[in-house]
């Protein structure tokens, strides 16, 4: 039996078990399984690798970033990033790849228009690592908000004001902010001035419309959810882990 599996914590607003089951039944998979592996510590991961056969792994919230120091190697785009949500398990030795980066770009690109020059990326955490990678090889300028802010390029969010609401019309919540089961929350940003022209992209897909979402719509934003992002870059997992 071939395994593989997602380790995050907590991970009860996740798909991606949903979404390899369902893979492997259409497409006829056999002796091949996909399991949620909830860490509350990533120093539990340890154990994992020497108690259990995996063939591969998914990494999500919070530990893209931590996972790195038991790992063996990196790809090129990780090691560049510094976060990793695939892990390639070969011969005993894990390599860390980052599919968020493809899942992102191929779910943004045909969403952009001439004037989205500037983006807003709430959030500091891994996420925001492949967010960052594919906004600057697309020429998009950025601009980080933080709750602790710690550098010229990052802001608060009680910093967010009509100026620059109106010079950033992409704005991307790389946050669990609003994630299940805490679907009431929202990023702290003023939705009251956004506009048409402004493009809201939530990496969070549940729920399917989050209030970050659901506040951006009501005020005329065009909004996406990560759920294309999952497939994509679960299909990039998928073609690591077999190549």
């Amino acid at each position: 039996m071939k395994k593989y599996g997602l380790i995050g914590f907590p991970l009860a607003h996740s798909f991606s078990k949903q979404y390899f089951s369902a893979k492997f039944e259409n497409e006829n998979i056999k002796n091949t399984c996909y399991e949620l592996i909830p860490l509350q510590d990533i120093s539990l991961f340890q154990e994992i690798i020497k108690n259990e056969v995996y063939s591969g792994y998914n990494v999500t919230i919070p530990y893209k970033q931590s996972i790195i120091k038991y790992l063996d190697f990196l790809d090129d785009t990780a090691k560049e990033i510094n976060a990793v949500n695939t892990i390639k398990v070969f011969n005993n030795r894990l390599t860390g790849y980052n599919t968020d980066v493809y899942g992102f770009e191929k779910s943004l690109k045909p969403l952009l228009k001439p004037w989205h020059k500037s983006a807003l990326i709430l959030g500091t955490g891994g996420g925001s690592k492949a967010v960052e990678y594919v906004l600057k090889k697309l020429n998009i300028n950025l601009l980080f908000v933080s709750r602790n802010p710690v550098n010229k390029y990052q802001i608060k969010y009680s910093d967010i004001n009509e100026q620059i609401i109106n010079s950033h019309h992409l704005i991307i919540n790389c946050t669990p902010v609003g994630m299940y089961p805490h679907i009431d929350n929202a990023p702290l940003i003023p939705y009251k001035l956004l506009t048409n022209k402004h493009l809201l992209f939530d990496l969070v897909y549940n729920p399917e419309i989050t209030m970050f979402l659901k506040s951006g719509k009501e005020n005329g934003a065009e909004t996406i959810n990560g759920l294309k992002m999952l497939h994509l870059q679960a299909e990039k997992s998928w073609e690591i882990w077999n190549s």
